[in-house]
């Protein structure tokens, strides 16, 4: 028997479509913009109006409880670098097939090239990890113009309409992009047993997670990444995109992880995923206006 597709209650469909044309309005504003300006104008918009949002209010908890030392203006202050950050995103969107990872305009400083190139011709799969970082997403970009697309898993948008306006400019990237579900994790285990390879943000929160170590507090945490990486002895490889002004960018690729081999697959992926949470820690203390902090993220956020 097949189940019925829910229904959207029209006051949500309204809502929807009006969220639909007020993206669509923009991206097209910013669009017809050149890179750098739509970046400055994004971020002016977010600045203005992110921070009096309702949604803001989760930003101000996390903040509060992940730097407890921080006085209320740090707090406020890094906020609305936070909304600076993502109305640049959000403008960058219609612009993401002008990013020339390995041109010679100085946009884009790449660190660790070697290890895609590595990872491209050992002949196997591998994963990349990252986060809601940075212009997070580059990542499929810069992998794509080295000669090696991606398979993403992602949370799709609550709002369908949205959803399909993004992946049209996600499309031109070269990555293909899952929702996450059951059938993205039949994808993932697909592309790995081809030879794929991975492009997975582990930084939200994943309700059939195990808890792990973020910030002093536990976090229901994906292991999927460090039991490919484990059972199939393929690469995992931490990146970063960062944000070093405007719209210009730094590209780190770090060299592949450790991996442990106790026989214990549930220990050892733990282990991974704790110097993965580790490391995003140093990478968000460094420049937490780059980090989505937005997401419910801990088990006891507003």
């Amino acid at each position: 028997m097949v189940a019925k597709k829910r229904r959207i209650p029209l006051v949500r469909r309204l809502r929807y479509v009006l969220e639909f044309l007020i993206l669509r309005i923009l991206f097209a504003m910013f669009g017809a913009l050149s890179l750098d300006r739509a970046s400055a104008m994004g971020g002016f918009l977010g600045a203005k109006i992110g921070p009096h949002l309702p949604i803001t209010r989760r930003a101000v908890a996390n903040l509060r409880m992940v730097f407890p030392g921080w006085s209320n203006t740090e707090v406020l202050a890094t906020v609305r670098r936070m909304w600076d950050h993502l109305g640049r995103m959000i403008a960058e969107y219609p612009h993401l097939k002008e990013f020339d990872f390995y041109g010679r305009d100085g946009r884009i400083e790449v660190i660790g090239i070697e290890y895609v190139d590595q990872l491209r011709d050992d002949g196997i799969a591998g994963v990349f990890i990252s986060g809601h970082i940075g212009n997070w997403e580059l990542h499929s970009l810069a992998a794509m113009q080295r000669g090696l697309p991606l398979v993403h898993v992602y949370r799709a948008a609550n709002n369908p309409y949205v959803e399909k306006l993004i992946q049209r400019y996600r499309d031109p990237a070269g990555a293909s992009h899952y929702p996450k579900g059951l059938r993205a994790a039949r994808v993932l285990l697909e592309a790995v047993k081809r030879g794929d390879h991975l492009g997975i943000l582990v930084d939200q929160k994943y309700n059939e997670g195990i808890p792990i170590p973020f910030f002093g507090h536990d976090a229901m945490t994906t292991t999927v990444p460090a039991e490919f990486a484990i059972r199939y002895k393929i690469p995992l490889v931490p990146a970063r995109v960062e944000r070093v002004s405007g719209a210009r960018f730094r590209l780190t690729i770090f060299p592949p992880l450790a991996l442990p081999d106790s026989g214990d697959l549930e220990s050892d992926a733990r282990a991974v995923m704790t110097e993965v949470h580790s490391l995003f820690e140093s990478w968000i203390r460094d420049k937490p206006e780059q980090w989505l902090w937005l997401h419910r993220r801990w088990p006891d956020n507003f």
